[in-house]
């Protein structure tokens, strides 16, 4: 069995959509013997976890399935390989990196916790 990382891509559709397009990117481990058999794997995942809900609102969400949008075979597991690199581009660095900054800071947090919790 080989590695593969395959992007499946969800759209989300609150109420009756009348609202910007939103659709969720998600980025998956999967083993599967070939590429192919990584891309049917990925789909078949995407299709079983597509759900309705009822929000906090009482307005059905949906979470649709697009399909597998990327598909990449890990050749080696390897500490410190990159697995997932995106562009960002912004009109306030500052503003970006302050917001990186509080992203790591809540999950150095919130993993120290869970440390705290367990002992």
């Amino acid at each position: 069995m080989k590695w593969y990382l395959v992007k499946i891509v969800f759209r989300i559709i609150c109420g009756d959509g009348d609202h910007k397009a939103q659709f969720d990117e998600q980025i998956r481990l999967i083993t599967a013997p070939d590429s192919l058999a990584a891309f049917y794997k990925a789909q078949e995942m995407g299709e079983i976890e597509q759900e309705n809900f009822v929000n906090h609102e009482n307005q059905i969400v949906q979470w649709k399935f697009v399909n597998v949008a990327e598909l990449y075979q890990l050749r080696e597991m390897i500490d410190g390989a990159e697995l997932f690199s995106r562009i960002e581009e912004s009109e306030d660095a500052d503003s970006y990196i302050n917001l990186v900054q509080n992203k790591a800071q809540h999950t150095k947090e919130r993993y120290q916790q869970k440390l705290l919790e367990h002992l």
